[in-house]
This record gives C-alpha cells, structure tokens and sequence, in this order.
C-alpha cells in the first residue's frame, strides 16, 4: 500500500487558476521532464513570478501524462490529481517539494488504488524530489481537515491537475465551506500556531539569518492572512502584502538557486550570492529589503488579527451582553474620549467625529501620544486619514507637535506597536525625513537585537524609565530617539549623527541651547560606556577628556541616563550590574571635575582590595602564581559550580590571579583559560608590591564556561605553573583544538581585526586597542604578541560584547615610558599580524 501522509500548507492561502481539465497535455520536451526542469532553472530570463509560474505548468503536464499512463495500467478511472500547498497556487520554488492528494471516489479496489499510487509518487522520488502526499476519498479528506488545520488550510489551495475534475471541484467546494463554517472555532488555533511558530523562530525583520518562511512575518504568516481572507470573517491591510509576499518568494528561489538545497534560512555567507542573483547592491540591501516585506507582513498580521478578535468576541458573548468588550469596560460603540480630536471606541484609539486633520496638522501625533499613553492600538482608518488629509507641519514645529512627540516617546513599552503603525503607513518619514536612512537598516553586529530604527525607538523606550532621573526628560527622549541616527550615512556613525541631530532638533522647534545638548549626546553618547570598560579611569588624562567632551555636569547628567538606556536597548550582552558600576564610578568622577572638586579616587592600582592583598602576598612569599575562583558574592566555586545569573549579567564569575611579575604573564593565563574553555568576558590588569620585595601582578577575570562545569581553581594553577615554566605548549594545544574545531563548524563572516593606538588617553602609558572577532585563544595571541615586543603592560582592559572582543592595553617600554611613535607602530603591525 501506498503510504498515507499529511499534505502540508504552502505559502499563500488563496487558490490559483485551476488546469483546464480537458485540455491536452503538451509533448514532453526533448530529453523529457527533468532536463526541460534544467534547462528552465538555468535560464537567467524568466524570474520571479515567471519562473515559478513556468516550473508549475512544466510539472502539471509531467504528472498529468504520469496519472494518464497510471490510471490506465492500474484501471483505476475514478480518480484526480490535485495540487494543495503552494503548488495548488501554481508557484513553484526551484528546491520546492510537491504538494499532492491523490483523491479517488472509493469504488475502486484498494489494491489498485495502491498500485495508482506508486506509479505517480516513485518517478517524483526518482529525480530526487521531496514530496508531500496523501491518498484520499473526498471524505476522508474532509475528516483530515477537521482533525489537523495544518491539511485544512492545505486544502484552501486545491487545484485540480489530472483526472475526474468533478471530483476536485466537489473537494474545493466543500472545504471552502467547511473552512467558513468552522472559522470562528479555528482561527483561534490558527492565530496560537502563528504566535508559537513566532516564539520559536524570531521576528524576521530583525533577524540577521532570517527563515524566510517560519519565522514572524514570513510566508507562512502571507498564508494565514490568506486563510483568513478565506473564512469571511476579516481581510489584512492589501497595501504593499502581495509585493512583500513576492519579494520573499523571489528571495527564497535565489537562495535555492545559490546553494542547491531546499533551504528557507538566509544564512550570513550565502547573503552576498543571493543580492548578486537578485541583482542587489549588496547583502545589505538585500537584508533591508527583506526586513520592509517582513515588516508589511507582520503589521497586516497584527491589524488582521485585531480585528478577528473583534468579531470573534462579538459573536460569542450572549445576546443581553453582546454591546460589552473586554478592556476598558464600554459599551460597544460608545466613546470615550482620549484626547483633543480622539476617543477610544471598540478597544482603539480613533477620530473624533468632530476631528478635522485637513485643519490640525497636530492632529496626527497627538491621537498617537494618547493611545500610547492609554496602551491602544491608534486604528488603521485613523492613521490613514491624518495622512491623506492633514497638511504637512511648519518648521519649526509648534511647540504642541513637539511635546506630542516627547508623549509619544514617554510612554514606555506602549510606545512600540504606534510607532510601529506609524511607520507602516508612512507617517515617520513624512514627519521625519531623514528617518528614511535608518528605515529596516540591519545591523550586522550580533550584540544588537533590532534593526537601527526599532533600535532607536527601543532606546526611547528604555529611557522613559529613567526620566526621573534628568532635569531635562524631553532632551533624554529626544536623544534617545537620534543618538544612531547617523547610522544611514557613511563615516562614523556619531558624527555625522551629530549634525543629523542638529538639524532635527531646529526642525523640531528646540531653542539654540537644546540643540547644542541634543547634538552633543548624539556626538558623544558612546562616550562613558567606552570610556568605562576601556580606560585607565585612575589615569588623569581620562577624567579630563570625558570633563571636556561633556562640558557640564546637566549634560554630563542625561549623557549618563542616554548610555544605560542605549547599552538596556541593544541587547543583553550590552550591558551589567558591572558596566553600571563603571559608568557610575566614571561619571562620578567627571560630575566633581566639573563642578571644581576634587576628583574622587578610586582604589589605586598599589592599594588591592583584601582578597587581591592576600593572594598577592602569598604570591610574593611563594614565588608562583595564587588563583581564587569566586562568584559575585565572593563565595568559592566548586568543582560543579556552575555560572550564576542575575538578569542581564554575561557573567557570573571572578578568577582572580596573583604572580611574580615576570614576562609571558598575560598570555599564559589566557592561554590557560582558554584551554579550559573559559570565556573571558571581562578582565583587568594591574601591579602591586605587598611587601616591598618585588612586584607582583594582578590579573581580575570575569569568566564563564562555554559548557559544562568550571574547572577547579588548583588545576588551573597547576596548568598555569607548566605555562609559565614552558612545559605546557598553549600554542600547539590551541591550535590543535582550534583545528578540532574548524571540522565541526561553519566558517564565521567577520570583518578583519582592527589594531590601533588611541592617541592623546593617556600621559603615562601608550593605548593598544584591539577589536576582533572573539575566538579561542584570542586573547593569548595578543599576550604574546605583546611579549615578543618587548612591551610592559602596565593595566589592561578586556570587554566582550557578543561575538566581538574590544580590548585595551596600557603599554610602556622598559623604563616604564611611552611607547615612541615607530616603536607603537611597529607594535601595531606585529599584534595585527599575530591575529590575521
């Protein structure tokens, strides 16, 4: 017997044109299906739609000649060949499987129904096509469909190919009026499988290695707004959904043509070939556009299935309680006010009747500020008509458009889904020009969650929490909303963002002052988070350049709120309980340069902290190396201990170390660590002299395991004693495992390492910066690099973001003095070769 398996739903809802069934198949090309199939998908002529188009009508009259030769060896006459999926919808991808059902009307022997079966299914798996089929009579399939959505919005795509088309026809008929009947009861499920699949997959417009079909706003979302177009019961929003629906089919055959596979994940190494076979600039680009047909689908989904919870409600609430909805507790069609021109009816902030957006331009930013603020969706109808009717705002702003604006961004969490449908319908960019360049913009730096746009609003979001802290909330908000905005032009981002925000600022109708403060946030609001993990903050020249870039202790006050409201915005590897701390320790010492006061000290680097005294002086008196592993509340780890976490904290483990100093120290320890597969998230270096017989170096680590267990804190000395006496050979180890390594993964597309001299930090040392693509052992290869140039490291600065290390090393030569210029370039040379 022929195996009986589920038909799935394709991309798409809505059937397509049905095969004339008494037309004549057409002559099998020369050299026969497959190498027609070859030839189609080689050709670079037809794209998109037309290629697909073709590649169904190709395979139609394949299988229609299969069933006539089947049905006549077999004897089976009451039978037909349908297409479901996106097949039925005559699109074919060129890695697509085959949707089928083999319908028959039961008279038939089962024995010959079989035999019918095998010979239409084993020539598809001959050439190596995936295939999807079933084999039913017309009530079976309905029973299918009642019992697995899945088949019955399959089903919704019928489409008949071969065989007694009357069969079919009856097919189509009733699932269409099952699906219609059954709708109230099963869309519910639907929306629950989208919300589940949305979960597990991600949110396609933010993702960097999107599944085109699965995730949020991906085709199988196209396919739910189609299905519920289906049911009668809502439509989705038809601007722009079947051009973004197209776009992520034409995305999807290039990819298939690139790599060879059935795949939908447009992975990072593939994005360049498929820009290039879309005829894209660049991965980029392709990457945008991807988002903007995300993003349509995804704001369809959201009005769609608004509105079928309208009605789904209304009809399932008794007759003497049907004018009641849930939420704010009014009655069905009644109004309740919200703001000037807007009311809230039917849970959605909308027009007042009264409302004349031809005559209040405002009018538009005001009915978002309230439906914000009242945590309501601002209606579809609202939106739109602001955007037809009302007239474009003066610039300058008036100040009632500016403070609606401040509303809009101050309302928290409910801020996202208005802007959001702002956005959809084109509202931000009317009102925003220069918003446009960060529209969908994708950033490639895995550390950030979202695109620069939702990135920037998410940033508004995170510092309406913190407005209680600033004099100035509205400059806060403001900057917040700009501070990447540079991001769409090329150069560095915060310059050119500096002079974007100087012009929005004016347009925005904020005074001379307000501009200079929005600006300067802008320019500098990466200032203190780099600053604080990078820098020697008990290095003089620190504290005095941040006091000058800042200029006053109110902006030094809103650039502090700006930077953990961008770092809480980014993603949680941005930032912890421990940047905190240094952020606040820096600006704390900034604030009391400013305000002519003696600038607080921190611990000296010859004045440990307890723990660090005692290892130290043990280290001294032995001559080897000390090492304590301790959690953040200084309780010693276990051999089983694993990391422990507190919100967004990366790491939750301090290796502090304790040796003679003496040369080789810092790669060694790190090539340790990294043979035990401790990640070091973070790390200082400092020196001490606890009893005046030689100095001894202090090395504080923020760890994590990569997997499994931490090691136990005598064998990481142990492994470090061999290290330091050259019995161990880290190099080869590492090199060993890192080619382990390279066998069992994929190739990771990073930009090239970046080695620099930060000039003008720093009177006493020479700065070493290092940006790189995290990896094993990096931070050893760095140590020696170090080593081999005869450089002391004087304090060293380690910080992990993500996949991305930024380090920073104080450097001086062997009395302790700058590096001069040829030697600092030479040890940029030799540190960048030792990482490429």
């Amino acid at each position: 017997m022929t195996e009986r398996v589920e038909e799935t739903a394709g991309p798409g809802g809505v059937p397509g044109p049905h095969t004339d069934p008494g037309a004549t198949p057409a002559p099998a090309p020369e050299g026969g299906y497959p190498a027609a199939r070859l030839r189609l998908l080689q050709d670079d002529a037809p794209t998109g739609p037309d290629r697909r188009a073709a590649l169904a009508r190709l395979t139609d009259d394949w299988l229609t000649a299969l069933l006539a030769g089947a049905a006549s060896a077999s004897g089976v006459h009451g039978a037909a060949l349908v297409a479901v999926g996106g097949y039925g919808r005559g699109e074919l991808s060129p890695r697509s499987d085959l949707d089928l059902l083999l319908l028959h009307d039961g008279r038939a022997d089962p024995g010959a129904v079989a035999a019918l079966a095998d010979r239409l299914w084993y020539p598809v798996w001959d050439l190596g096509l995936d295939l999807d089929h079933s084999v039913r009579t017309p009530a079976e399939a309905r029973t299918a469909a009642r019992e697995d959505l899945k088949v019955q919005l399959g089903l919704l795509d019928a489409r008949h190919l071969a065989g007694d088309p009357e069969l079919t026809a009856a097919l189509r008929t009733a699932a269409y009026a099952d699906w219609r009947e059954s709708a109230p009861k099963r869309l519910p499920e639907l929306h629950e499988m989208c919300q589940e699949r949305a979960e597990r997959q991600g949110e396609l417009q933010y993702l960097l290695e999107p599944d085109l079909k699965e995730s949020r706003g991906g085709l199988r979302d196209a396919t739910a707004l189609r299905a519920v177009a289906a049911s009668w019961l809502a439509d989705a929003p038809r601007g722009g959904l079947e051009a973004a629906r197209t776009r992520l089919l034409d995305t999807r055959d290039a990819l298939h043509l690139v790599t060879g596979r059935a795949t939908d994940r447009l992975s990072l190494q593939e994005q360049p070939q498929v820009a290039d076979a879309l005829g894209l600039l660049d991965a980029d680009t392709l990457l945008r556009q991807t988002y903007e047909s995300a993003r349509t689908i995804s704001y369809a989904a959201d009005v769609t299935w608004r509105e079928v919870g309208r009605v789904l409600r209304a009809r399932s609430v008794k007759p003497m309680l049907r004018g009641l909805l849930p939420g704010r507790g009014a009655a069905k069609g009644e109004r309740s006010p919200l703001a000037e021109g807007v009311v809230e009816l039917d849970g959605e902030a909308v027009l007042a009747r009264t409302a004349r957006p031809e005559r209040d331009p405002v009018l538009v930013l005001r009915a978002a500020a309230a439906a914000a603020q009242a945590g309501l969706p601002l209606a579809v109808h609202a939106i739109r008509r602001c955007a037809r009717a009302a007239a474009d705002l003066p610039v300058p702003w008036p100040a009632e458009a500016r403070e609606q604006l401040i509303t809009l961004l101050g309302a928290g969490a409910h801020t996202v889904p208005v802007w959001e449908s702002l956005e959809a319908e084109g509202v931000i960019t009317q009102l925003l020009p220069d918003w446009e360049r960060v529209r969908c913009r994708p950033q490639r730096n895995p550390v950030h969650t979202w695109t620069v746009d939702r990135h920037l609003v998410e940033t508004a979001v995170r510092a309406s929490a913190l407005t209680r802290r600033v004099h100035r909330p509205d400059l806060l908000l403001i900057a917040a909303l700009l501070h990447d905005i540079g991001k769409g032009w090329p150069g560095d981002h915060s310059v050119a963002g500096e002079t974007i925000a100087r012009d929005m600022a004016t347009r925005l109708g904020f005074d001379a002052r307000d501009v200079a403060v929005i600006a300067t946030l802008v320019r500098h609001h990466l200032l203190l988070i780099e600053t604080a993990t990078r820098r020697d903050l008990d290095d003089p020249e620190t504290v005095g350049a941040v006091a000058d870039a800042v200029g006053s202790a109110g902006t030094l006050e809103l650039l502090h709120a700006l930077t953990e409201a961008d770092a809480l915005a980014t993603g949680p590897a941005a930032w912890s309980a421990w940047r905190g701390g240094l952020v606040a320790d820096l600006v704390k010492r900034v604030g009391a340069q400013l305000a002519g006061e003696a600038v607080p000290e921190g611990r000296p680097t010859d004045e440990p902290t307890a723990e660090q005294e005692r290892l130290a002086i043990e280290a001294a008196r032995t001559g080897g190396p000390v090492l304590a592993l301790r959690t953040r509340d200084e309780a010693p780890v276990g051999e089983h201990a694993t990391e422990s976490g507190d919100g967004p904290e990366p790491v939750g483990v301090e290796l502090l170390i304790a040796v003679p100093d003496q040369p080789g120290v810092l790669a060694a320890a790190a090539g340790v660590l990294a043979l035990h597969r401790l990640t070091v998230r973070a790390a200082d270096l400092g020196t001490v002299d606890p009893i005046g017989e030689g100095p001894v170096l202090l090395l504080s680590w923020r760890v994590a395991a990569e997997y499994g267990s931490l090691p136990q804190a005598v064998r990481l000395r142990a492994d470090l004693v061999r290290a330091l006496d050259g019995s161990l050979d880290i190099p080869a180890r590492l090199a060993e495992r890192e080619r382990a390594y390279a066998r069992r993964s994929r190739a990771v597309l990073a930009p090239p390492p970046r080695v620099t001299v930060a000039p003008g930090t720093s009177r006493t040392a020479t700065v070493i910066e290092v940006r790189a693509q995290d990896a094993h052992g990096l931070l050893h290869r760095i140590g020696r690099a170090l080593e081999e140039a005869g450089v002391s490291v004087r304090s060293a600065h380690i910080s992990t973001l993500g996949s991305n290390a930024v380090d920073a090393f104080y450097v001086t030569d062997t009395k302790g003095a700058p590096l001069p210029a040829d030697q600092s370039a030479a040890l940029v040379r030799g540190v960048q070769s030792a990482l490429e």
